[in-house]
């Protein structure tokens, strides 16, 4: 079924009450700048804690772009953080299959975890690279054809004005 309800707000993701918020993480998973620096210091010993588990039994090597994988929010007002690797976007490879393979995976989590309603930052966007008006095409596009079961409400959380209105042309299509 599809998802009913796609939603925009400008603002800070780790200040949404929701379900499950979307960390845009570095391989790594043990926290860095942008968004995933914010989400780690706003949630958190406990988000870093699972985070290095996470790394010692399953992703020794760091996350692969495209995935994801689900910890606590620690004190953050959701109940889950899905972490998620995007692509450094690339002017010599089309890497969007890694882009959208991010926001169905987050999705496919969500739905595993029991989460109705998740909230998206705008991933790759930042020290990436990825050009807004494109992240925002696939991600909507992406969230729009994606069927989940439980999932009832997504929210992209937008960092400033312009990516808003870079999400609001794709969602208003």
């Amino acid at each position: 079924m599809p998802i009913p309800w796609i939603t925009l707000q400008e603002g800070d993701i780790t200040q949404v009450a929701v379900d499950a918020i979307v960390n845009a993480a570095n391989s790594s998973l043990l926290g860095g700048g942008g968004v995933d620096g914010a989400i780690h210091r706003a949630g958190g010993p406990r988000i870093l804690e699972e985070c290095r588990a996470l790394r010692a039994s399953q992703y020794g090597k760091g996350l692969p772009p495209g995935q994801a994988v689900a910890t606590t929010a620690g004190d953050l007002p959701a109940r889950w953080v899905i972490h998620t690797v995007g692509p450094v976007h690339s002017t010599t490879e089309d890497r969007s299959d890694l882009l959208a393979a991010c926001h169905r995976n987050v999705l496919r989590i969500a739905d595993e975890l029991g989460a109705r309603t998740v909230a998206f930052p705008a991933i790759s966007t930042g020290i990436y690279g990825w050009p807004l008006a494109d992240a925002a095409r696939i991600a909507i596009g992406t969230v729009r054809e994606t069927d989940a079961s439980v999932v009832r409400d997504v929210r992209f959380v937008l960092f400033g004005e312009t990516a808003f209105n870079h999400f609001k042309t794709h969602l208003d299509r």
